[in-house]
């Protein structure tokens, strides 16, 4: 495989790869969801709700948690995970300064 060459880039062209990836699956962005309507949520609970393998998931938490949108604190043999919200406001302004650029022609060009 090659090397990304991430250097060239911008750090906040950086920052919006690293968030597309992580948020690139569909399983994430549903515990991304799940995650933003409440205060707290047990990886138990994730596996009920999401219907995937607790192995599957814990991988999902796992790559949330690498990227900082989520935070997980042990309580006795349970991991309770909730938004980094320093974080998810950082995600928030990164990917909104990005996605409301204006477009500097409309045309057909293609």
């Amino acid at each position: 495989m090659g090397i990304t060459k991430t250097e060239i880039f911008t750090v906040s062209q950086n920052q919006i790869a690293r968030y597309a990836k992580v948020i690139a699956h569909p399983a994430r962005i549903a515990i991304l969801q799940k995650l933003t309507d409440m205060d707290t949520c047990y990886c138990g609970d994730i596996v009920d709700d999401i219907g995937l393998a607790q192995a599957t998931v814990s991988q999902h938490l796992k790559e949330l948690k690498n990227a900082g949108l989520i935070k997980g604190t042990v309580e006795g043999t349970s991991v309770c995970y909730c938004i980094d919200t320093e974080n998810w406001k950082n995600f928030q302004s990164v990917l909104s300064i990005f996605l409301t650029k204006t477009v500097r022609k409309d045309n057909d060009c293609c």
